[in-house]
């Protein structure tokens, strides 16, 4: 399938004078910075790197919640042990801990089924829709101008996905002034064949998450398999591995400080291109409150792991987001205090709008910049119980199936067109995958630990900001709720996976007339909501209308101080580039840019969380380096440094060098420069990179996988 790799107009006209360490550059974008990208090193043809349907960029897909790259013509996949720790939490139970003691796939007969609802996804199509996107919303407002852009999308999803095993988006470029049509092809049969022990793919833990120098092997192989017709698939022991169009090669040599390297991957959300308002109010509220509240959450998980090894394992992958999630948004607290955000942003703000008063096109773009910055002021007095109301739905296992299955009751009688997003048909098959998936993942005791966390922080917000519905289902205090809780999930049916894919393909009336507990509680939430959903939306949909004048505005301003202009990261393919480089945190502290295995050994304090397992540290004494070390210093590398522009969503995302070999694994960003989703600084952004070398050196000397290490094409030493 042939892309049209469109330009992106003047809104993405580029300047040439943009720096290689900044920018999450959309793939037509790398053409126009040709020359940039030959000055720092790059050896190939940029205009390859514009086509998606060629090496190497066909090779770089979204997997889980990051990135993944194949790596062999049987589907062989590389991506991060955290981002496929959910596949390896999934299989492992007190019998048989596969997070503690890694595992190896002894034959692809031994490969083990991923979770139901783990993805991969191959972009194989991105085109600029935007006049089909708002045509049906010209002169329109707030709740009448989001539907108008969500009608249209889902048309031309449903129109994308006639064809079977693709997925479709529309990705919005520019907040609401672009619009492209994403087409990727969906495999759903993921397998395990290679995980290190947390010891190794987590050495150092929350200690060392963000935090430079790094020691972790933090990788894990997986294969997609397809069908017996070549066709995506559910899981069956007749499917064959995939053959993706293009694979990527492992480099046998390493990289050493100023070395060029590149990096594609699926970025989340970056934020550089908000307004000053919302960087105040990052740091102000979002920031300190979702740490605080997230606490709370890992504080419940961790109390009950502690005598019960079982809730443990099945709350694992759930802690390790919730200890991530917190470590982030605390180094995006510093980074952003630390940089003086607030007050830089309002500068280049308020100097930004006295140029464009200057300009003839002020007179019809500052009154829509004007109406956006007065909305995003409001809604601030609900934002405490908006933000913990959400974490329901988020946070817990059972209520958030029950939730889905009282959603789905009322979506299901519609025009597929007219239901909800994430409940159309489309949608179903990935539903029923969460429900099944909940029988590994829930614990009553656990929910209730953490629904009561939540709640009782609702329970103390001013009575203005409550909801009649949730004091209906939990009661006004402490006590209320507990009894509440008791009686819910003590009556409920729904912990049998039986009954709630019972539920799933029951009739509408049917699951409306049930009577269980659970079901009740969320059909009583439901106007709730209902309603916040819909505020949500008018305000959603008068802001596309309106931020792309602030967004116009803005490009021409940066485009005149001779910076680079690129979309917020949106989970589309990005593409990065820069060098090996070391990092000068603070006065008189300054790292070298690559780690060795001397670090772990170091580290070691055979306690969680430095407690390296004994083949490892066998291994590292016994020095046979042979092949893997670095020639220059004959040391063993673990991990490296870059100035490659990263945020979340690129873990797992393949580095590679100026020959286009894969070199390294993106897994993390240095706490000095968490805060780069909202503001880049070139003095502290890095990220860190699993070494290659490693990878291939556990592989061979300390949990031997030589067929797989032949399989890859760098056999064993």
């Amino acid at each position: 399938m042939r892309i049209r790799t469109m330009m992106l107009g003047a809104a993405m006209a580029l300047a040439l004078e943009a720096r290689a360490d900044e920018g999450m550059w959309l793939p037509s974008q790398l053409p126009d910075i040709a020359k940039n990208l030959k000055e720092a090193g790059f050896r190939g043809d940029a205009r390859d790197l514009a086509d998606l349907t060629r090496a190497p960029l066909n090779a770089v897909v979204r997997v889980g919640g990051g990135t993944g790259s194949f790596v062999s013509a049987d589907g062989l996949l590389v991506t991060n042990h955290h981002v496929a720790f959910g596949v390896i939490q999934y299989n492992s139970r007190p019998d048989r801990d596969l997070i503690s003691n890694g595992y190896v796939a002894a034959d692809r007969a031994a490969e083990l089924p991923a979770n139901p609802d783990y993805r991969l996804r191959v972009t194989v199509g991105f085109d600029k829709v935007t006049d089909r996107i708002l045509a049906g919303a010209k002169g329109k407002t707030g709740r009448a101008y989001y539907d108008a852009v969500d009608a249209a999308s889902k048309a031309l999803v449903a129109e994308c996905e006639k064809e079977p095993g693709i997925r479709c988006s529309v990705a919005n470029m520019f907040y609401g002034r672009d619009f492209y049509l994403v087409k990727q092809l969906e495999l759903r049969d993921l397998r395990l064949v290679y995980a290190p022990p947390r010891a190794i793919g987590n050495y150092g833990d929350e200690i060392d998450n963000f935090v430079w120098p790094r020691h972790a092997g933090d990788f894990t192989i997986l294969r997609a398999y397809v069908g017996p017709d070549g066709k995506p698939a559910d899981y069956s022991p007749d499917n064959k591995p995939y053959h993706p169009p293009s694979h990527l090669k492992l480099a046998t040599e390493g990289v050493a400080e100023g070395d060029f390297v590149m990096l594609a991957g699926y970025p989340g959300i970056t934020y550089r291109h908000r307004t000053a308002t919302e960087f105040a109010d990052q740091i102000q509220w979002r920031l300190p409150t979702s740490v605080a509240v997230l606490t709370g959450l890992q504080d419940v998980i961790e109390a009950e792991g502690k005598t019960d090894k079982d809730a443990g394992i099945r709350y694992a992958s759930q802690l390790q987001s919730l200890k991530n999630g917190i470590k982030r948004f605390s180094g995006e607290l510093q980074g952003l205090e630390r940089s003086d955000a607030v007050t830089v942003r309002r500068d280049d703000e308020a100097a930004m709008l006295a140029w464009l008063a200057t300009r003839p096109e002020a007179k019809t773009l500052k009154p829509d910049i004007d109406a956006a910055m007065a909305l995003i002021e409001q809604g601030k007095d609900v934002r405490d119980r908006d933000l913990l109301v959400g974490l329901l739905s988020t946070q817990t296992q059972l209520m958030r199936g029950a939730l889905a299955l009282d959603r789905l009751s009322i979506e299901r009688p519609k025009a597929d067109a007219e239901r909800e997003s994430g409940y159309q048909k489309r949608d179903e098959e990935l539903i029923k995958s969460q429900l099944k998936q909940i029988q590994r993942r829930y614990d009553p005791k656990v929910e209730k630990a953490l629904v009561t966390s939540l709640v009782a922080r609702y329970q103390a917000l001013p009575a203005a900001q409550h909801l009649p519905e949730m004091d209906t289902v939990f009661g006004r205090t402490a006590a209320e709720l507990a009894q509440a809780l008791d009686r819910i999930y003590g009556a409920t049916k729904l912990s049998d996976e039986a009954e709630r894919l019972r539920l799933f393909d029951a009739t509408p009336s049917e699951v409306e007339k049930n009577g269980d507990a659970l079901l009740v509680a969320a059909r009583t939430l439901r106007p709730a909501l209902l309603r916040m959903e819909d505020q949500r939306k008018a305000r959603e949909g008068d802001l596309l209308r309106l931020r792309p004048a602030y967004m116009q505005a803005l490009i021409a301003y940066r485009e005149k101080q001779g910076r680079a202009v690129y979309p917020d990261a949106n989970s589309t393919l990005r593409v990065s580039y820069g060098k090996v480089t070391p990092l000068v945190a603070r006065d008189a502290v300054a790292y070298a840019p690559v780690t060795t295995v001397k670090g772990i050994v170091e580290k070691n304090t055979g306690k969680v969380p430095f407690d390296a397992p004994k083949p490892l540290l066998d291994a590292i004494r016994k020095g046979d380096f042979a092949g893997y070390a670095d020639p220059a210093t004959g040391e063993m590398p673990v991990d490296f440094l870059s100035n490659l522009d990263t945020t979340g969503g690129n873990s797992g995302s393949p580095v590679l060098n100026a020959k286009g070999e894969l070199v390294g694994l993106n897994f993390d960003s240095n706490w000095e420069a968490v805060s780069a989703s909202w503001m880049y600084d070139p003095r502290y952004k890095r990220a860190i990179h699993v070494d290659m070398r490693y990878m291939r050196w556990l592989m061979d000397k300390v949990y031997p996988s030589p067929s797989l290490l032949k399989e890859l094409g760098v056999p064993a030493r």
